[in-house]
Parts: C-alpha cells; structure tokens; sequence
C-alpha cells in the first residue's frame, strides 16, 4: 500500500524519491522528531509515508508493482496515524473511505513541523497544518492560577491539542510552600534534572510532567517556587526575586523542548514558543541571542501574548546580567525613564524591560481582544510602550479569550440553585430567588437586581462605581458586590452595607461558588473598567443570561454588542449597554437605562437575555483564530535571524 522508506534525512531521501519517480507522489506525513542533545551528535531516523493519486481514490505507490497495491487501489485505502499517550505518532493502520465521504487534500505539519500534503476529511483533520506548540507560562490553571492569565493557559492548550496540535504547556511547580500539594499529584519527575546558565552561576532544575486531555504539562521545580503565597508574592508584597524565579523560567522552557522525551520523543527544534505576559518575556530574546547563533531553533518561531501590559518586568539595569545573555543585547532590553518619572535627582532611569525585549524579539504580537491590540498603540494605553508596539503594528493581533464552557454552563453549574438553559429560562428566576435569601436580601422577582465582580482597585473603576452608588441606590434595585482589594474600597463596601440593609450586600474576599451562584442571580452585571485587556466575567454574564453594562474599553468594547430597540425590523439586536467616556454620569445613565429596560419591556429583555446566551464563547472558536496566526508566523523568516 505505501512505500516506506527510512533514512537520516527524511526531506531529502523525499526529493530523491519523488525525483526517481510519479511527480504525483506528495508526502502524507513525516513520523519521527529530530532530537537535540547538546553535542548535536545525531538525529532520530525519520520515516516517510508516501502515496499517488488514481482517479478513483488514493492508494500507494512503489518502484515495483505489488500485491498489496493491485488489492487495494481500487480500494482506495488510507493510512491513519496510531498514537501514544503523548500524542505522539508511533504507527499507521488501513482506513477503508467511506463511501459517502468526499477525499480531499489539506495540508499538515509532520512531528518535525514541515508541511506536507494529507489525505483526510475535514471530520478527519481539525487543522490543515499542525504544529509543536510551546506555551510558557507563570500560571496555568488549574495548578496555578490568580486570575485570567491561568484560564487562558490552562484551557487555550487543551483546546489546539483537541485540533491534532502537539502542545506542551511549561510553568513554575509551585508547592505554596507544602511539597504534598495535591495539585502536583499527578505529575511525576521526568528524571531529567538540567543545568541552567543564569545570575552568574549554574542553577539545576528538574521538570515533572502530567499527560492530561491531551497536553503535555511540564513543571519547572526548583526551591525558589517553594514557599507560600501566590505566584508573584505574599501578604507583604511582591517577592524580592522574580526576577530570578521567572528567568529560570524561560531558560527551563528553552531546554525543555530539546530535552524531555515526552512520548519518547522530544518536541524537537522547530517549535512555536507562545511566551505569556513579561513573566515568559525573556523566551523570544534566548531563542535570538543564546540559541540561533549556534544554529539552534534557526526554525522555531516565537508569539508574545499580552494579557496586560501594566506589568512589564522592570528592574534595575545593573541586573541585566543576571540574566544569561550575550553583554551586546543589552540594548534589546534597555528602558530609560522620562524625567518626571525618576525617583530623585541622582536617579539616571536606566533599567532593563524584559516585556520591552519580546516585544523587539518575537516574530509575532497578540494581545487577548481586538480592542486591546489597538488601544496598547494609543498614549493613553500603551504604557510608555506604544510607539513601540506602534512600530510592529504589522504583526500586532488581538484575538478574544474564550472560556471554559463546561465550567461555565447554567444547564450543568454544580454551583447554582437551579438549572436552565437558552429555551427554558425558569430556572433563572429560582437561581435570583435564592439569591436574594442567600445574602438577606428581601426576595423580589421584580426587583432589578445588580451585580459587580472582581478586584477592588483602580483598574476596574471602582471609586466611579461606589462614587454612583448612593444615587442608585435610591431607586428601587438591589446590588450586590464580590471582591477584594484596596482597604479603602472594602472598607467602603462594609459602610454602604449598613446604610442600606435593604439593597446593598458586599462580599470581601472571593469565593468561586458565590461568583457562580451572582453570575446567575443577578438581571444585570456592572463592568466600569478603565481598561480591560479581554474581560471574562461580563462572557460569563452573557452565558447565563446575565445582562452586561460596560464601559467601552478593550475586550469589553468587543464582547459586548450595544442594544438597539429598533434593530432588525423591531425585533432589536445587542447584548446589552456600552457607554463612553468613563465617568460616573455616564455610567447611571446607562443603568437607569438598563433597569427601565428591566421593568417596562420584558420582551426586549428577554431578546438580550437569549442573544448574549447564543454566543459562541468555547476555546475552540478562539482556537482557529490563533491557528491563522500560527501560519503567519511561520510564511516569514524569523524576525531576529
């Protein structure tokens, strides 16, 4: 059926082939990874699978005619790949075609990631090209997580693994400082520790892997991810060295793909390394300064995600050689600060911006929302950075997150009070109901009840939104808020609390059930953020029929349509209420708007309820689009050679 044909070099031996033979011979796929080690000794064998096209099917082809291809080439057989538990390639067995199905070509990577022309379906094949994907990461749910960097990371993977991609996820093994962290169970020690070059000596580091739903989870461990707190520091602040923490990082995730034999088989040198956040900034300047110059990763190609560029990991310039690079690339990282923002008056301002280097080094850029991708270009948004990030506008995408629909499902919620769904939306007024008692609320089905989520800070508007409280409140609504934060704003939400026992509950802290069972109780969710990357909690909203009012900012502005009455021949259009610029008039008119909506127009109400609810808001939509910019980045060279 197919002429195998095993060598060193299977591109070449390719060419050598189909030179000696058919020109309508094409490679199906390339089994086999090409190995690393350190002395560049050697390479995995690699095997090519080759076929030819006859006008009633496909079958395959050899120097000889052959029993097995007179049998089946009116058969048409097909080879389909056999898999590992890492997903990697390890043998092939004869589908037969159905007779209903339509053969088509697409195109695929094999293991190496050269593309190839396929045989498949489109039910056969998720993606026309697949790739060895790298995420790198400080936080990936659900090992890690503090807010929406860990949903992206720990959902987005499992979702390109589901279209044939092969994708390893690298991030910290932090143990909250107890080394039985039940989190970590499953994961065990790859029995690979490597040495590491980095803050003037050799630091060693082991990897532990988990294979789950598909993915590759790799966790760096060392003793500086042993301690309690979050990932980035404790009651007293950050911690003094993360610098160090996440340079390991980034060091560990470079070796991690020439090194673990996931599968049995390395990831290999063509890579695509997605680096998160300034926390993984420093993976697209190693693969330019310590790895191409050797010849290493000339291939990989690298994307910088921003999931907020307020944190660019800043520090000092003299701790530019901490970090393992070649003294002539300071440059790439180098940051000077404007006079009115230096400290005093023998303040010079030079750091080193580690976000500042991948932005100069990565092939490609993201960002987690069209509307974040544009603003990070303004003065307003760009965080001293956007005559930068204006510079590489070409490459510069925005692509909205996706969320966790099982997670997030009001027909399966473990959290709420009562199930419903799209077509029977009785069981949102029971979850409002319960609600309402839960917190010691008087329980009103006509009573508009109001929603925030999320930290008590700057960012999120809140001094605007407990600024218009006092004058909503003198309506007749209900409002309830969940979050932590800034003293004052707590302090501030327990004071309202016992002004208006009757209409405000505030909820310090965060409890994930009580953000389920708000989610769904509440008519209306309040988002006045002053700048929102992406946003998940008005997606959540809108899933549960949770009607949004936003500021028009970021993922915020994309997510959310503006309602419109007259839209669609009277039948209206939108999910819910936008406003624009921020303030504190703005934002109770659109919730007065809102809450007039509520009570004097059910059925316009309802109309947003099941538009918002209609959504596609699974990874996998999200997913096809970073596919596109997959390719992109792999159509040119790599930016620094």
């Amino acid at each position: 059926m197919a002429a195998l044909q095993t060598s060193s070099s299977c591109q070449n031996s390719f060419a050598n082939f189909v030179g000696r033979h058919d020109k309508r011979f094409s490679a199906i796929r390339q089994v086999g990874f090409a190995s690393f080690y350190r002395q560049r000794r050697r390479k995995l064998d690699s095997v090519c699978i080759v076929s030819r096209s006859y006008g009633g099917g496909f079958s395959a082809s050899q120097d000889e005619s052959s029993p097995l291809e007179d049998n089946n080439k009116e058969k048409g057989l097909l080879l389909g790949e056999q898999r590992d538990g890492s997903g990697s390639v390890v043998g092939f067995h004869l589908i037969p075609p159905s007779g209903e199905e339509k053969l088509t070509e697409s195109t695929v990577s094999d293991p190496d990631g050269d593309v190839s022309a396929a045989v498949g379906t489109e039910d056969q094949l998720s993606a026309s090209v697949t790739y060895n994907i790298v995420f790198v990461t400080s936080e990936a749910a659900p090992y890690s997580k503090t807010g929406g960097l860990g949903d992206v990371c720990g959902s987005l993977p499992i979702a390109l693994a589901a279209r044939g991609h092969r994708v390893m996820v690298v991030s910290p093994k932090y143990t909250d400082g107890n080394p039985l962290n039940k989190k970590f169970a499953n994961a065990l020690d790859v029995g690979c520790p490597t040495k590491l070059y980095c803050f003037g000596g050799i630091q060693e580091v082991s990897f532990f892997h988990e294979y789950r739903e598909g993915v590759d989870w790799v966790f760096v461990d060392h003793p500086a991810y042993h301690r309690p707190g979050t990932p980035y520091g404790d009651i007293h602040g950050s911690f003094g060295d993360n610098q160090f923490r996440f340079t390991l990082l980034c060091h560990a995730a470079c070796e991690a793909p020439l090194v673990l034999p996931l599968g049995g088989f390395t990831y290999g040198e063509k890579c695509l390394f997605l680096a998160n956040d300034w926390h993984a900034g420093l993976v697209p300047v190693l693969l330019a300064a310590k790895y191409r110059p050797h010849g290493v990763y000339k291939d990989a190609r690298s994307i910088l995600i921003i999931h907020n560029l307020a944190h660019q990991g800043v520090e000092p310039a003299v701790t530019y050689e901490n970090l393992g690079l070649p003294s002539e690339w300071y440059g790439a990282l180098e940051w000077v600060f404007p006079n009115w923002a230096r400290k005093h008056a023998l303040d010079t301002g030079e750091t080193v911006n580690v976000l500042k280097g991948a932005i100069v080094t990565a092939d490609r850029l993201l960002t987690v929302s069209q509307g974040y991708s544009w603003e990070i270009t303004t003065p307003e948004g760009g965080n001293g950075l956007h005559e930068l990030l204006s510079s590489r506008k070409a490459v510069l995408n925005g692509i909205t997150n996706g969320l966790d629909v099982n997670e997030w499902d009001p027909s399966s919620d473990v959290h709420i009070a009562s199930h419903y769904s799209i077509d029977d939306l009785s069981g949102k007024v029971k979850c409002k109901a319960a609600l309402q008692e839960e917190l010691g609320l008087p329980v009103r089905s006509d009573c508009p009840l109001i929603g925030f989520i999320g930290r008590l800070d700057f960012q999120k508007g809140v001094d605007i939104l407990l600024s218009a409280a006092p004058e909503l409140l003198q309506d007749d609504v209900q409002f309830v808020m969940l979050g932590s934060g800034e003293t004052q704003y707590e302090d501030w939400m327990r004071h309202m609390e016992s002004l208006y026992r009757d209409k405000f509950r505030g909820w310090v802290g965060f409890n994930v059930p009580i953000s389920h069972r708000i989610t769904a109780g509440c008519d209306i969710l309040v988002m006045p953020s002053r700048f929102e990357p992406c946003g998940l909690n008005q997606l959540y909203a809108m899933r549960y029929g949770t009607v949004p009012v936003v500021h028009e900012t970021g993922g915020l502005k994309d997510t959310v349509e503006n309602f419109n009455p007259y839209a669609q021949e009277g039948s209206g259009e939108g999910t819910g209420w936008t406003f624009l610029p921020l303030s504190k008039e703005n934002l109770l008119i659109a919730l007065k708007i809102a809450i007039v909506t509520y009570r004097e127009h059910k059925s316009s109400w309802e109309g947003l309820m099941k538009r918002g609810m209609s959504r596609d808001y699974s990874w996998n939509n999200a997913a096809v689009q970073y596919e596109q910019v997959f390719q992109w980045a792999f159509m040119d060279p790599p930016y620094v050679k």
